[in-house]
Order: C-alpha cells, then sequence, then structure tokens
C-alpha cells in the first residue's frame, strides 16, 4: 500500500508517535541510554522520527526516572508509565491515555532501539492505514484496523532465522501471517522473485481506540507460539495493512547486543 505521507489525518493535528523506551534488556541493558555517540540511544531514535512529515508530535514512554531525566535534557516530550506493563503495546496505551489523545487520533509505535529507521517508513505506514481503513474486501466491511511496514529481504540475510521475522501478505496489502520460520516456503525451488521473503519492520499505526482493544485483547495461540504480539491482532480478526518500503530506508532493524551498538557507534562516527 503506498500514498502521499500524512494525507488524510484526522483534523487538529497529524499522527502521534510514542516511543516506549524501557531501561531493562536482557541482552543489552540499559541500551536507551548507552552514549557512546555522544547522545543516548533514545535521543538519536527521537531526533529521527521528529523528521516524519505525517507527525504533530512525538512523545517518549518511559518507566525510569533516567530515562526521564534523559529525555527532558534534550528536550524531548516525555511521560512516565507502570512498571508493570507486559508489552510495550500495553506501555503505550497507558501513554496515549495520560496524553489525553482523541479516540480517532493516529497513534504510531516507534520502537525504541531502531536509530537508523527513515523517517519516510513512518510517513509510508500512516498512509498505509489511512488507505486500508478505506478497503471493502468481498462487498463486505474490511479495512485496516493497524498498519505496519517490511521490506524485501536482502540477500545476505537468512530467511530460516528466526530472530528476523517475516510476513506474508493477501493480494490487497494486508497481512495474512507473521512468522519467525520461513514464509513462504517455495517447495518446488521455482518461484524465483515472487518466493522472495519480506523482512517485517516493528512498527505499527493504529487510532486510539484500536490501541485500546488491542491492548485489552487476551493473549492467543499463536502469538504465545511465535512469541509475535501482532498475531495477537490477526487471531482475534483485526486486519493489518503492510507498506512495502526500500529496504536501505530500514536501517537495518533494531540494536539489541552490545556489538550491533557499537556497529551503529561506529557508523555514525564515519557520518
Amino acid at each position: 500500500m503506498s500514498g502521499s505521507p500524512g494525507s488524510g489525518v484526522r483534523a487538529g493535528g497529524g499522527a502521534v508517535a510514542i516511543i516506549p523506551a524501557r531501561l531493562g534488556s536482557t541482552r543489552f541493558p540499559g541500551k536507551v541510554l548507552a552514549d557512546g555517540t555522544g547522545k543516548p540511544l533514545i535521543q538519536h531514535v527521537w531526533e529521527s522520527t521528529k523528521r516524519a512529515a505525517s507527525l504533530s508530535r512525538v512523545v517518549i514512554a518511559t518507566d525510569d526516572d533516567r530515562v526521564m531525566s534523559a529525555a527532558r535534557a534534550f528536550g524531548a516530550e516525555a511521560v512516565m508509565t507502570s512498571t508493570e506493563h507486559p508489552n510495550g503495546t500495553s506501555r503505550l496505551a497507558e501513554a496515549a491515555a495520560k496524553l489525553g489523545l482523541a479516540t480517532d487520533a493516529i497513534v504510531v509505535n516507534v520502537q525504541g532501539d531502531e536509530p537508523e529507521l527513515d523517517p519516510s517508513v513512518i510517513d509510508d505506514s500512516v498512509a498505509a492505514l489511512m488507505q486500508g481503513e478505506a478497503v471493502k474486501s468481498g462487498g463486505a466491511s474490511g479495512g485496516a484496523a493497524i498498519a505496519t511496514a517490511a521490506t524485501l529481504m536482502g540477500v545476505a540475510e537468512r530467511a530460516d532465522d528466526p530472530n528476523i521475522v517475516k510476513v506474508v501478505l493477501s493480494r490487497d496489502g494486508f497481512a495474512l501471517y507473521f512468522s519467525r520460520s520461513r514464509i513462504p516456503f517455495d517447495r518446488d525451488g521455482n518461484a524465483g522473485e515472487p518466493a522472495r521473503c519480506l523482512r517485517h519492520i516493528g512498527l505499527y499505526v493504529y487510532r486510539r481506540a484500536t490501541l485500546e482493544r488491542y491492548a485489552a485483547m487476551a493473549p492467543t495461540p499463536l502469538e504465545q507460539m511465535e512469541k509475535l504480539e501482532q498475531l495477537r491482532a490477526l487471531e482475534h480478526g483485526l486486519r493489518i495493512a503492510v507498506a512495502i518500503v526500500r529496504p536501505e530506508a530500514t536501517g537495518g532493524g533494531g540494536i539489541d547486543t552490545p556489538e550491533q551498538y557499537e556497529a551503529f557507534v561506529n557508523r555514525a562516527r564515519s557520518r
């Protein structure tokens, strides 16, 4: 799905990006405040996000005073949330409530560990939601409730790597399934380009009303099996529109380890 970024956003302003930023991390504790570049990692994410044309507001949502202090020091709007949230979506819903966002406001969930994500990915995903909301399927209402993004996997990326989430789409650009396994599987090995996997980019766009509904949904079997929260939405019948973006716009994904962070620092210093 594609369209002009920011078109059709609710009257009164653009979409609102909320960046969940927990200090705890299993593989890289304290990563959002890592400052090997001279700036905290979360500041890089915030600065990049603010360049998206479809946004009118960017807010950091955290559960730690240290992140709150750092955010305020570099000029970001920030909101304190509970330490008890089971996932980022739940934290996002609390932040949206504290910010007093309208039920039809568009909320963008931006990952706090993807400093090199191009702002165009946010714009394309916002456009995908608005276009997808108007889609009719089989004569019945089948519009998008959520939007996200994906890109063609590079030749050096392994489709069987469980750390890379793949997605397959319907012909009208909606997600059919997300998996850590290789999907689709080219049984005969002769499908060519159509068999290339799409790598999911973990950015989500929804109206606040949908965000509240999504956060309140019970966990589902496929979600628990794959450990992919977006499967909860599909299993509950919500449609997810997917914007296909340029591989170079994705920035290579999130930073999960100290080694990945060091590589980012080196890239930042060379620019």
